[in-house]
Parts: C-alpha cells; structure tokens; sequence
C-alpha cells in the first residue's frame, strides 16, 4: 500500500543553499551586533567585572595579594580581553536564539520545539560553566598551582594581569561550551540523528575524547585542570543521556 507523504510537514523543510547561506549570514550579523553591544557595556564594567574574575586569586593569594602588569600595553589588552569574554557571557542568550534558529531553519516543523527547548537552556548552561570554572574550578586550581610551588618547587607564586586574565577568560569560555553537551546530545536524539543505545556504546570513546579535547584547550596541560574539565564534561554527556531517557517523546502521528 503507497502513503503518499503529507506536504504540509515538508512544506518548510525545503531550503536551497543559497537559502541557508542567506539565512546564516543574517544570523550571524544579528548576533554579531548584539554581541558587541554587550562588548560595550562590559568595557563600561570593566572595573567591577575584573573583581569579580580576580575572586579566584584572591582566595588562593590573600586579601593583600595584587596581579602585576610588565609591559607598557598589558593592562589595556588584558581589559579589551576579559570585556570581550564577559561580553559573549552576556550575550549568550542572544547569540544562542540566532544560533538554533538557523539550526531549527534546517528541521521539520515538528523537530523546530526542540530548538526553542534548547535555546533559554542552552545560554543558562553557558553561563552556568563559566560560572561553575570561577567558583569551584579555578579557587582550586590555583591553590593546587600555589602550594606545589612553594611545597616542591620552593619558588613563591606571582602572577601577572595578562596571564592570569588569559587564564580566566580562556577556560570560562571553554567550560561554558563544554556545559553545551547535555543539550546537543539531546537534539542530535530527539531529531533522529543518533539513538540512546548508540550515545551509551560510546561511552569509552566519549571519555578518551574528553580527555584529549581537555588536554588541547587548557593552558600548560596540568593533569590536575585537565580532569578538572574532562570529568565534568563526561558527566554533562551522562546528563545527556538522562534528559533522552526521561523526557518524553511524541508519537510519530502526533508529530505530523
């Protein structure tokens, strides 16, 4: 027996490349803007904002601890950095509402809900990893940094505002993308693309890859920060996995 297939389910799917180009650009400058906007707020900011990424060092220091700047232009750069990164924190959740709206302009109508699932948790998972990085990850790091310099190393710890800005505004970045996994898993599930039994065989794949995606991205490669970010990241993907088993799916003729 022959099922012709319903045109209204498909009636949207059909984009040309053209299309998708056109589309993505149109994102991608929405984005852009909205982003340097919250640029220019942070850079407004910037004096607050620093505080706040120096709570870290302060704990690990001292209350009487200070960062030095070396170089003529380090400060002003190191401010231009840490505004841009708390920009993109920011502007999160506006970045990521163009990001899967040119995701979702690719979907059947039916899988378009999951995009708009995705985006508030996508954004509140960004910022939740790097805020999770300044308050659990970073304290900890440093003080481990600290107390093998002065237990083994016998040198004393004094960092200057340019490496340990870089340090801060690179791993925020990178733990606020990693936190992105339970989301993407649960997308790449519910549009079709893998199963659960597929995310559970590769588990051990997962691992090893967190392992060395941690070990590509971190400054210096200590095993101490390169679990403190693959071992969260691997849980995030068992997250992943619950959100596929746990969230209920629609039936197939409720979807069409």
């Amino acid at each position: 027996m022959n099922h012709k297939p319903n045109k209204a389910v498909f009636a949207d799917t059909t984009m040309t490349l053209g299309e998708h180009i056109e589309e993505l650009r149109a994102r991608l400058i929405l984005a852009v803007l909205g982003l340097g906007v919250a640029v220019v707020v942070c850079m407004f900011l910037g004096k607050f904002i620093i505080t706040f990424v120096e709570i870290p060092y302060v704990k690990a220091m001292g209350k009487d601890a200070r960062l030095q700047c070396i170089d003529p232009a380090e400060g002003f750069i190191s401010y231009m950095e840490i505004s841009l990164i708390a920009g993109v924190v920011v502007a999160s959740p506006w970045i990521f509402y163009h990001l899967w709206r040119f995701v979702g302009a690719g979907l059947y109508p039916h899988e378009r809900r999951y995009v708009y699932f995705a985006v508030p948790f996508s954004a509140g998972l960004f910022i939740a990893g790097a805020l999770f990085f300044i308050f659990v990850i970073a304290p900890v790091t440093l003080q481990f940094f600290v107390l093998f310099n002065k237990k083994f190393l016998r040198v004393s710890s004094n960092f200057t505002f340019a490496n340990y800005i870089s340090f801060v505004s690179t791993l925020m970045l990178v733990f606020g993308l990693a936190f992105q996994s339970p989301i993407a898993i649960f997308v790449l599930n519910r549009t079709g693309l893998t199963s659960i039994a597929a995310l559970r065989n590769s588990r051990k794949y997962v691992f090893l890859g967190t392992v060395i995606v941690a070990a590509s991205v971190i400054p210096g490669s200590d095993a101490f920060s390169l679990f403190a970010l693959a071992i969260p990241v691997y849980l995030l993907y068992e997250l992943g996995i619950l959100l596929c088993r746990f969230v209920p799916r629609r039936r197939q003729n409720e979807q069409l």
